[in-house]
């Protein structure tokens, strides 16, 4: 290989030195029970739907794609799933960590994983009754707090803890898959990929997660796609709710 493959684990040691709420022990009942029968559809944000999100938003806050897309969902999916108001829901981010350290760097060729997972917390009556912007500031103070010491202390958590699980209740987490260039492969004869991305929402059996992919829809637009997957009643809630705040039907295309 061009560059040597490494495996230095030992420059992640450190000791634990944040509150890791993420993989906090909780014994809570899902807002999504296991067994419950779920539906999956896939949802497109292109130009115009941005637009109509940051329209929900006032008007000189800073914020990117992402965090603009993630706030809206993360409300929209507590709206549909109807939980009690003090309900906690979260809000996981799986954040590529590589560029954090620098007390040593990591080597060009370290092969390992480097991502944390920090989470965002409120109440189901704040998400739903609050602005959309304060679900988003909350997801912006939940990246920032991603530093150096941070990931170093998550490190040494997994050493001592065994590699606990995450909190499942009451949890949506999202990846960015945006920058992955999945769509550049060249298969030669074949031509470029269609599309290149998660088949579906969800992990193994725990379906509160969605990837954010890169995808040109049959109108040629180029945007963000989203698998989603809710139980029926839900799917149903969550679409109207996506419809009544772009303020265009048209705005949810489905894949």
């Amino acid at each position: 290989p061009s560059v040597p493959p490494v495996w230095d684990r030992h420059l992640l040691t450190a000791s634990v030195t944040h509150t890791h709420r993420e993989y906090e022990e909780k014994d809570e009942i899902d807002t999504i029970p296991i067994g419950v029968p779920l539906v999956s559809r896939s949802f497109f944000f292109g130009a115009g739907e941005f637009s109509a999100i940051r329209r929900l938003l006032p008007s000189g806050l800073h914020n990117t794609t992402f965090e603009a897309l993630t706030s809206f969902l993360w409300r929209c999916r507590t709206v549909a799933l109807s939980p009690n108001p003090n309900t906690e829901m979260r809000l996981t981010c799986i954040i590529n960590s590589r560029g954090k350290l620098s007390n040593p760097p990591l080597p060009q060729g370290y092969y390992g994983n480097v991502f944390v997972i920090p989470v965002a917390i409120a109440s189901a009556g704040d998400l739903m009754e609050k602005p959309l912007e304060f679900a988003l500031r909350l997801i912006q103070e939940t990246k920032a707090s991603v530093t150096e010491d941070y990931v170093r202390s998550v490190t040494a958590l997994m050493t001592s803890r065994g590699r606990p699980m995450f909190v499942t209740a009451g949890n949506y987490i999202v990846s960015d898959l945006r920058h992955f260039d999945f769509g550049k492969v060249d298969f030669g004869p074949w031509g470029k990929p269609v599309y290149g991305g998660t088949a579906k929402a969800g992990i193994a059996v725990f379906p509160g997660v969605s990837f954010y992919v890169p995808f040109k829809n049959k109108m040629g637009e180029t945007g963000t796609v989203v698998a989603i997957s809710l139980p029926v009643p839900a799917m149903e809630r969550f679409v109207k709710e996506l419809d009544h705040l772009l303020k265009r039907p048209e705005c949810v295309p489905r894949i």
